[in-house]
């Protein structure tokens, strides 16, 4: 009878604090206010409303709104019969609750009616405790839980009980005269469950002439079946009476359920004459019932399978042009990959052509400036050396000069074939170095070789000793045309891998600036392909002092 109006409280309040976050929240609250509106008109409407609301609901993942949604639509089962449906419906929003949700008294108070709908009021009773244990604003609210409460207690025939819980409610704190009878008129009721010679009947008239001055039908209904009841055996008339006035307020407020329990209650006092009657109305009006209710059931499931699958379908949708278009950006990422693979490709292979011609400029170079320094130690040295000899020999023997002036020439043509000397290379360093150093000594000039012994040419490579060879003889050539010394020494010295040459003489000294113009330029580049060190002291009074460095690897 009046039970789903709680329910439908439960539902209002749950309703309250919907703050619109955006689009499809904001879309999604229309939906949900209008099916609020048709919840107490058209119950399948407003379950219709509700599942249009949890599809936006659940784009935004919003699961506050989704758990209130369901909740309702757990109403608007329950109130055409569908009570598996709307317990199935109530399991699906406790996994969208969380803690604290203000919505888990609503969901716990629901969950409850259904169990006491189904008459397993042991377990209904704990649903009612686990929504009291939640917070609850309302004070009225609270009352009503605790009023369904006791109900469920003296179904259990559990009378003290109920009287205790509904002695936990302060009746001055009651705002809700609809809500103040009811629970005064199960006050009155487990009295008389306790003690059937209980003087209910007037305090229950009291109670329905107050609903009726509040025009609260539903409430009357009520008060109607319970008068009905109690005088069934002692005042079989009075309860005709009573179940008929019930009947017809049952149609008035179009109430089927009510209709089939008053139309139960005239049969059991009504005249034997009328029992056929009586019988065929009932069983019509039951299988009415039932067929609406599986019909209702069926339009529940449908409007839930064609939301789904319309939902399905959208997502399908989405999926092909998502693919569609991730299609699109792949082939342009694809495009685009080969033009920066083709421009990468382009300036790569111009990058190398250039570095390949600067390598083959570089080269053509290094190959020149290596043919000069050969030239220059070979031919120019070479022929100085012979020149220098045949000015210090007093006999001029002029097959020995034309013997090394041919040596000198077969040198130059080595040159230009890049042919090297083994035969030469063979000889010992110790003795080339000091026959260098001796070639210039002359009546004007003293040359010395201190420390040039075997020891500090082991271990040095031909092409490092071929560099210091040359270095050695552009020092004595360079020292032969500018110096003006009388006296020149060379000091070797080895310690560990490191060879240090010393050269000094006593001639007028020459400046950095002297140095390189003197020829002495390859000397330092010869240095650099060894990785030595070459440092030239002019600063010293009179002379000049040389110190050469290269490590033995």
């Amino acid at each position: 009878m009046v039970r789903y109006l709680f329910l439908f409280l439960v539902f209002v309040i749950s309703c309250k604090e919907k703050v619109s976050i955006n689009n499809n929240t904001v879309k999604g609250n229309i939906l949900y206010d209008e099916g609020t509106q048709l919840l107490q008109r058209n119950s399948v409407e407003a379950y219709s409303k509700f599942q249009q609301a949890l599809a936006y609901y659940h784009k935004e993942k919003d699961s506050s709104n989704i758990s209130k949604s369901l909740i309702c639509q757990a109403i608007a089962q329950k109130q055409t019969g569908d009570v598996f449906g709307a317990e199935t419906t109530l399991v699906d929003a406790v996994g969208f609750m969380k803690d604290n949700d203000e919505s888990l008294y609503s969901l716990y108070g629901n969950i409850a009616e259904l169990k006491y709908d189904q008459k397993e009021y042991d377990d209904a009773e704990k649903w009612y405790n686990k929504a009291l244990a939640q917070k609850i604003d309302s004070v009225q609210m609270r009352y009503n839980v605790i009023n369904s409460k006791a109900a469920a207690e003296y179904r259990q025939g559990k009378y003290s009980s109920a009287i205790s819980t509904l002695q936990e409610i302060d009746f001055s704190k009651i705002t809700d005269t609809k809500l103040l009878n009811r629970i005064k008129e199960n006050i009155v009721y487990i009295k008389w469950l306790q003690n059937k010679n209980y003087p209910a009947n007037k305090e229950f008239e009291k109670i329905l002439d107050s609903k009726l001055k509040n025009q609260d039908d539903w409430g009357a209904n009520s008060s109607y079946s319970h008068l009905a009841e109690i005088n069934q055996q002692s005042n079989p008339a009075s309860s005709l009476f009573y179940a008929k006035q019930m009947l017809l307020t049952a149609e008035k407020i179009k109430s089927p359920e009510d209709r089939l329990e008053a139309i139960g209650r005239v049969s059991l006092v009504d005249s034997p004459s009328n029992f056929q009657r009586n019988f065929l109305q009932y069983k019509t009006l039951s299988d009415s019932i039932q067929n609406y209710k599986n019909a209702s059931r069926n339009r529940f499931a449908y409007i839930k399978y064609d939301t789904e699958k319309k939902e399905t379908e959208n997502q399908r949708l989405k999926i092909n042009q998502a693919e569609k278009e991730n299609q699109l950006i792949r082939q342009q990422a694809a495009l685009a990959v080969s033009v920066i693979a083709i421009i990468i490709i382009i300036v790569l292979y111009r990058r190398r052509q250039t570095l390949l011609k600067q390598e083959n400029e570089l080269k053509l170079k290094n190959d020149q400036l290596r043919i000069s320094k050969r030239v220059h130690d070979v031919v120019a040295n070479g022929i100085y050396q012979v020149m220098t000899k045949i000015e210090n020999q007093e006999d001029f023997d002029k097959e020995t000069a034309l013997d090394e002036l041919e040596f000198v020439y077969e040198k130059s043509r080595d040159i230009s074939y890049e042919k090297s000397d083994p035969e030469n290379d063979k000889k010992d360093p110790k003795e080339k170095i000091s026959n260098l150093i001796a070639s210039f000594k002359n009546e004007n000039i003293e040359t010395y070789t201190v420390g040039n012994e075997s020891e500090i040419w082991t271990g040095i490579s031909q092409s490092a000793f071929n560099e210091v060879y040359q270095i050695v003889r552009e020092l004595l050539v360079n020292m032969k045309k500018h110096s003006q010394a009388s006296r020149v020494v060379f000091k070797f010295e080895r310690i560990d891998h490191l060879v240090k040459i010393q050269y000094t003489d006593n001639g007028i000294g020459v400046s950095g600036e002297v140095i390189y113009k003197n020829g002495l330029t390859n000397t330092g580049t010869r240095i650099e392909a060894i990785d030595g060190e070459i440092i030239f002291d002019g600063k010293s009074e009179k002379g000049l002092k040389i110190n050469i460095s290269f490590p033995v690897s």
